[in-house]
């Protein structure tokens, strides 16, 4: 793949959301070791330590899965980040998530929380990404050429109320 390419979704692995349990094989709470070995991967291509306040966060890449994931206290999955170009494609209630236009996914966001509790439901990060609290997830865009696309960041219960910290700050960027 080019620089820019996108992988089409009929390319990519199709992995559903559970909302704050996980998404496809992965389940918030995994340890590295079951990470790797459900992703079929023997490590993964990246590992680096975030301290947080009084504990540390782990982040971890899978390049060849499109993947990068966040342990809590460096032990426990408790974020991950599919790439737009190549990551999995993941469903919501049969909606694609993962490489999508950005305007049109907040407008699903918002027209989802308007049948919920939009005050609570509906979020927007610093930057004005959207998020919502049920499905754990906020939407980041990331540029692919002269193009920005989806690149949802998955959350577990204990992080969504406070992902703009849990993270580190390259999470919030459009890259």
């Amino acid at each position: 793949m080019g620089i820019w390419d996108v992988k089409p979704d009929d390319e990519r692995l199709r992995w559903a959301l559970e909302p704050l349990m996980g998404i496809g094989p992965l389940r918030f709470g995994m340890d590295p070791a079951e990470v790797a070995d459900v992703l079929g991967e023997a490590a993964a291509d990246h590992s680096t330590s975030i301290p947080w306040g009084d504990t540390v966060t782990r982040q971890e890449r899978f390049t060849g899965v499109g993947l990068t994931v966040y342990y809590a206290d460096e032990v426990r999955l408790a974020g991950a980040t599919v790439d737009a170009r190549f990551g999995p494609q993941v469903l919501s209630d049969g909606t694609a998530l993962v490489g999508r236009a950005p305007s049109e996914m907040e407008q699903w966001l918002i027209d989802r929380a308007e049948v919920r509790e939009p005050y609570t439901e509906l979020f927007f990060m610093p930057g004005a990404d959207p998020g919502s609290q049920s499905l754990g997830l906020v939407m980041c865009g990331q540029r692919a050429g002269d193009v920005v696309l989806t690149r949802p960041v998955f959350l577990s219960p204990e992080w969504i109320d406070d992902a703009y910290h849990r993270l580190p700050a390259s999470e919030w960027a459009t890259f």
